[in-house]
């Protein structure tokens, strides 16, 4: 076929890309345009309504300079950390459990995921009541005998965010435990005869065959938590409302207080915008190395 009679690389697969449409533009004008309006106003004085008064960096000395967003940052590295590393755990442990063809499976895997079908308030009202020194674990316990025992996180300003930390793994874990369940029954069962034959123990099997062949479903596991540590916002709500005092604030509860509480939007936006760049820097990256070296092979 000579050049003149091959289509034009524009119009194939034309349907595909007019019913795409809908999606770029909704990915334009929402997501690219609010976040450079976000920025654009992060730089100006804006109060109870946006106006386009610039004061430079301002906004931005006031922000890393405010305790309550300090404690904030601090709270979402700790959270996040132990967020991410947990929940890959746990979720893979259980997998691993399950796919052991046990009985019963189908039941242990609906007890497991069911958390994640409760929204995040349900599940800090019920992390709240278990944690209550008075009737919950700690309640139960002492009345068991044990006058000693102490578990109160949600009133000990040390620890509090831990007890976020509980609550957000007991709702999330089931998703990641049934994405890697279908990692790891996709893998092929002549691997796991070929290890056998060659006397390697299971958990090297895991640790040096399994899991680096499941390297795309960690991916998507770790973006999926990602994106939750970032917007946490509906557990402390739920469970703390940002105490005792502001030991429990995160970055979402001060954005959100800023720009409907304390009506200072410029304050608002510069903590978003804050938000945004911690996003940019972990995903560009990653990014980088998973498309760009794909490229350059």
């Amino acid at each position: 076929m000579s050049k003149s009679e091959r289509p034009n690389q524009l119009f194939r697969n034309l349907n595909a890309k007019v019913a795409s449409i809908p999606m770029v533009l909704t990915a334009l004008v929402i997501f690219v345009g609010g976040s450079a309006w976000t920025v654009l106003y992060s730089f100006t004085n804006s109060k109870l309504l946006p106006r386009l008064n610039f004061v430079a960096l301002d906004q931005y000395y006031r922000l890393w300079s405010t305790p309550r967003w300090l404690v904030s940052i601090e709270n979402l590295l700790v959270y996040g950390v132990l967020s991410l590393v947990f929940s890959l755990v746990i979720g893979f442990i259980l997998a691993a459990l399950l796919d052991q063809k046990i009985r019963f499976e189908d039941t242990f895997r609906t007890i497991f995921l069911y958390p994640f079908a409760l929204s995040f308030i349900v599940t800090g009202l019920v992390w709240q009541w278990l944690l209550n020194p008075e009737f919950g674990i700690q309640g139960v316990v002492r009345g068991l005998g044990w006058e000693s025992f102490s578990f109160d996180p949600l009133y000990n300003s040390d620890i509090v965010i831990y007890g976020i930390l509980i609550a957000a793994l007991w709702q999330g874990t089931g998703l990641i435990m049934c994405l890697m369940l279908a990692g790891l029954r996709g893998i092929d069962e002549d691997i796991w005869k070929a290890a056998r034959v060659d006397g390697i123990p299971t958990l090297k099997t895991y640790l040096f065959i399994i899991i680096p062949m499941m390297r795309p479903v960690f991916i998507t596991a770790l973006v999926i938590i990602a994106a939750g540590i970032v917007k946490v916002y509906d557990l402390v709500v739920a469970q703390t409302s940002g105490g005792p005092g502001i030991a429990s604030e995160v970055p979402a509860k001060y954005v959100y207080d800023y720009m409907f509480f304390a009506q200072n939007l410029g304050q608002g936006f510069a903590a978003s915008t804050m938000m945004l760049l911690s996003v940019v820097v972990v995903i560009v990256p990653w990014a980088y190395l998973e498309f760009g070296g794909k490229k350059r092979g």
